[in-house]
């Protein structure tokens, strides 16, 4: 494949009002060849957006170079056209005219300008509204005709700042999903794409290759490649292993990146079901107090209990290696013996040991405290992430959950108060 855009060493540093100067940028070295769909993907301050502008001949690197299909590149560069993250678009013009800018700038003439951007807006879905102005869209539209302003461009690479995420989660999806339809018709107006972004699953969902850069300053760590057939199946189980593993090493700076085993199937969010420990614990006790093994319907008869209220705790118990449920039995498995039989310390002690190997998103989220240089994180925080795959009242639900399990474990605290989980102090003090 032909090498359509490259940066070679490049480094970025800015002067700072009280002298001396911050680098943004440190010997970063990146290819996009025809073809491809790269996803720049990285923490606050990696300098992602800094990149692209360098890339897009926006700024001049301080160091290193850009080559446009193998020639150094000097000035703006007209192999690209941009979309960015906040719209840009001029509010008094028209959609029409919005999308005509481009070619306008570059002196051509108007019957075709008006060819190019009337089928540009029809490939985004905007036909009937070429009089319309931007105040009188939704933001949705409105990136769209950000989307149609470059597309008439036919770039050699499509450079996209976070195009998504100004956008309602299911205006995103939509839009996100006809980016992909396009490039996956062969229907798309660009040789290549590259893409910023700080979702994990987009970058998953869309580029050929994930980039993931380090912050301050910001450097190349390394690339995983997406081995996965488009269309891509959000709830596959590679799907669902690559994202585990980007979320892994975006969790952890110093992690090396490389690709994934092809045998890391992780689900890093398994819904939890809604079980105190102290019900897992009882139903385990009585299983195995009637010799291990128990028909469903007949323990919740003698227990005066539905089914469905035993549930929770049968589903928890299965999820955490405890039992295992086949044909109406549930049946205790040997950790769910000894988790049942256990002194007080043994059992917080069993209850982590099989909540780290069966629940991953545990492993992370305290992965992730003691990388935090004051060993908490915010509960938003938490549930902005579990929001993205569940409903919002089962995200709350499910870190109530969480929080209830991960205390059992003693893996960490939970301050009401504040609404942050912590360390505890042993762990607080190891972290520091």
């Amino acid at each position: 494949m032909e090498n359509l855009l490259s940066a070679e060493r490049v480094s970025k540093t800015f002067a700072v009002p009280s002298g001396g100067e911050h680098t943004v940028l440190e010997e970063v070295s990146l290819t996009i060849a025809q073809g491809e769909v790269v996803a720049l993907l990285g923490r606050s301050g990696s300098g992602k957006s800094t990149l692209l502008r360098i890339l897009a001949g926006l700024i001049e690197p301080s160091q290193g170079r850009v080559l446009i299909h193998g020639q150094k590149l000097e000035g703006p560069n007209l192999g690209v056209a941009m979309v960015f993250q906040s719209f840009a678009l001029l509010p008094w013009l028209t959609v029409q005219e919005n999308a005509e800018l481009g070619l306008f700038a570059r002196g051509t003439a108007k019957d075709i300008c008006e060819q190019e951007a009337t089928l540009a807006l029809s490939m985004v879905g905007l036909e009937g509204f070429e009089g319309a102005y931007p105040k009188e869209l939704s933001g949705g539209m409105r990136q769209r005709v950000g989307f149609a302003r470059a597309f008439v461009m036919k770039p050699d690479v499509l450079m996209m700042d976070e195009p998504f995420s100004a956008l309602d989660v299911l205006t995103a999806e939509n839009l996100r999903g006809e980016i992909s339809d396009l490039w996956e018709r062969g229907a798309f107006p660009a040789k290549s794409i590259l893409i910023v972004t700080h979702n994990i699953e987009e970058a998953v969902l869309l580029a050929d290759r994930v980039v993931v850069l380090g912050a301050n300053p910001g450097c190349i760590r390394g690339e995983v490649n997406v081995d996965i057939a488009r269309p891509r199946d959000k709830k596959g189980p590679r799907f669902l292993a690559l994202v585990d593993y980007i979320y892994t090493v975006m969790t952890n700076p110093q992690a090396p990146v490389g690709n994934v085993p092809s045998t890391q199937k992780l689900n890093r969010f398994p819904m939890l079901p809604h079980a105190r420990v102290g019900g897992i614990s009882g139903l385990l006790e009585i299983v195995n107090d009637r010799g291990g093994k128990e028909d469903l319907p007949k323990l919740a008869e003698s227990l005066r209990l539905e089914v469905d209220d035993l549930l929770p705790a049968v589903d928890a118990s299965a999820m955490l290696g405890f039992a295992r449920v086949a044909q109406g039995d549930v049946e205790i498995l040997e950790a769910g013996k000894d988790f049942a039989t256990a002194g007080i310390h043994r059992s917080h002690e069993i209850f982590k040991e099989q909540l780290l190997k069966h629940v991953p998103f545990v492993a992370t989220v305290l992965e992730a405290l003691k990388h935090k240089r004051d060993g908490r994180i915010g509960k938003e925080f938490l549930v902005d992430i579990l929001d993205e795959h569940f409903s919002a009242s089962e995200a709350e639900r499910q870190f109530e959950t969480l929080v209830d399990w991960g205390r059992y474990a003693q893996l960490f605290e939970y301050d009401a108060d504040e609404e942050r989980l912590y360390l505890p102090e042993e762990e607080e003090d190891l972290a520091v």
